[in-house]
């Protein structure tokens, strides 16, 4: 069963890790957005290309994580990597070429980078914020 991507609640996913309010996106996004219209828009399962692209610049995060994300797929591969017993079968190496706990610490290590982006964005955001109250 194939999963599909919502890709309206991956936008609020991220603006809301970055601490962007929705009338912030809406300014960024030009006169005829509102709060309301972002409300809206976070609720769509599929955003057109040319609206993500917009959403994307203004965040400045790529297009491919509100495409691709996935929540409950990202959950479910942790949770069978942990349930299927792999730190048990030490004597069947042969078995499983890939060491868990390695990609769990790629996978940190990845989160941490992520994070870094995301809060160096989050504080151009600000200073842009800032300066936009400033010239008013």
């Amino acid at each position: 069963m194939e999963q599909k991507i919502h890709q309206g609640r991956n936008v609020k996913r991220f603006r809301e890790m970055l601490g962007i309010k929705q009338e912030a996106l809406a300014y960024d996004l030009g006169e005829d957005w509102n709060q309301k219209k972002i409300s809206m828009l976070e609720q769509k399962d599929v955003i057109e290309d040319n609206l993500l692209k917009q959403i994307s610049s203004s965040l400045r995060i790529p297009v491919e994580p509100f495409q691709n994300f996935d929540e409950e797929q990202a959950i479910n591969i942790i949770s069978n990597t942990f349930d299927n017993g792999a730190f048990l079968n030490a004597g069947h190496s042969a078995l499983f070429n890939v060491n868990p706990m390695e990609k769990w610490i790629e996978a940190l290590e990845e989160i941490k980078r992520l994070n870094v982006e995301l809060l160096k964005a989050k504080d151009e955001h600000i200073k842009a914020l800032e300066k936009l109250i400033k010239d008013k």
